[in-house]
């Protein structure tokens, strides 16, 4: 195929990859806008105070109710320590609003399968124990209360509640669709550019290139654990070049275990969102450079153990996935549940949309925080990445492709 061929078949991979989490994008931040909505998150953060199991088990519960989105985990964690959560607990939070929420699973059961969902749930609290146990150990305080001086911005105190009446009434369901539109609003640059990109490293990068990185064909030559220790730790450092939070390298590891990466490969890929250089510098913003570094390197030691302990966990289940699963699988375009699913969800969504609005109504303009507002180079990005993607699927007519 000429350039022009290949363009469009790279955009069509990605709008496949659209297609096929459509409806599950939908269902999952859904599901999270009630738990939003109707959880009163402000009783638990008082029992965050301490770095003990109570205060990392509230932390992990927290985090899976909450968004997603990895650069709305960063201001959450903040927000935690903040009001005096533990700084264990906080990073537990961050670990399990971007590794254990509804959304993220519901994809990789598409993407993926079930063996990888069950581990990244299973791993997901493998990593923050292993993180919690790093932490504790190594725990700098002088570099922890600088960074709580670092913390001078102060956001507001979140308000009280009785779920068993806001569930009941009609405001309480239009802040559902309020908190579902804001959080389409912080991730849907980062789904943009992760789909796009993984639409185009399928088609674009040569199957060579992942063999050279992740030592594949060199079975006879090296040990089966050395092999496997490579693997989960060149992942992160693969993550950290693409720049994709958590929603939106799910297809990139798809493309990833279609091209023969081993199972601890592909999981430390994916538990390395929270590790991408925008991330690092949001850190670096709140915390200083010291602490964003010392948290980098902490989620990369918990990422690597985890990564190789489910390896040898799932081998001797003799549960490990095989590294085969086609592209064209995942982005397939085909009258199925997809189709169906994507229907329903879409009205659903639209549905969702008519109670944003009359939660807007229902608020002044002081206190209506629209987090989507404003051109930052993210949102700049996410319009170039648009831009790609619709110049590819004209070309892929245009040039006749299948």
């Amino acid at each position: 195929m000429n350039f022009w061929q290949l363009y469009g078949e790279a955009a069509k991979t990605a709008a496949g990859f659209f297609w096929k989490a459509g409806w599950a994008f939908i269902l999952g931040y859904f599901v999270s806008a009630m738990i939003q909505a109707f959880v009163p998150k402000k009783r638990l953060t008082p029992y965050m105070g301490d770095g003990d199991f109570k205060s990392i088990s509230l932390a992990t519960l927290f985090g899976a109710a909450s968004s997603s989105c990895s650069f709305a985990a960063l201001a959450a964690a903040r927000s935690l320590v903040m009001k005096g959560a533990h700084f264990i607990a906080a990073v537990a939070f961050m670990f399990a609003s971007t590794n254990l929420v509804i959304e993220l699973g519901i994809l990789i059961l598409i993407f993926l399968g079930w063996q990888f969902l069950a581990a990244e749930l299973v791993g997901g609290l493998v990593l923050i124990a292993i993180s919690s146990l790093i932490i504790k150990m190594t725990y700098p305080q002088q570099w922890i209360d600088a960074a709580r001086e670092h913390l001078d911005e102060q956001e507001g105190e979140e308000e009280d509640f009785n779920w068993r009446e806001r569930i009941k009434s009609r405001k309480g369901w239009n802040l559902v669709g309020h908190k579902f539109v804001m959080d389409w609003q912080m991730v849907w640059e980062e789904i943009l550019i992760g789909f796009t990109i993984a639409g185009f490293v399928a088609v674009f990068v040569p199957p060579w290139l992942w063999e050279k990185i992740f030592l594949q064909g060199y079975e006879n030559v090296l040990p089966a654990w050395l092999i496997a220790v490579e693997n989960a730790v060149v992942a992160p450092f693969v993550a950290g070049l693409t720049f994709i939070g958590s929603m939106g390298n799910i297809p990139l590891a798809t493309v990833l275990n279609a091209n023969g990466v081993l199972f601890a490969g592909i999981m430390g890929f994916i538990y390395s969102d929270l590790m991408v250089p925008p991330l690092v510098m949001i850190n670096a913003k709140y915390y200083g450079w010291r602490m964003a570094l010392y948290i980098a390197g902490v989620m990369f030691v918990s990422i690597v153990a985890t990564a190789l302990l489910l390896h040898i966990l799932f081998s001797l289940l003799g549960i490990t996935p095989e590294s085969a699963k086609a592209v064209e699988e995942a982005a397939q375009f085909k009258f199925d549940y997809t189709f169906y699913m994507n229907i329903f969800f879409v009205l659903l969504a639209g549905v969702l949309a008519r109670l944003h609005h009359n939660h807007k109504k229902e608020m002044s303009a002081e206190m209506d925080h629209d987090m989507g507002g404003g051109i930052d180079a993210k949102r700049v990005g996410a319009l170039v990445f648009l831009c790609v993607l619709l110049v590819g699927i004209a070309a892929f007519f245009i040039t006749g492709g299948k």
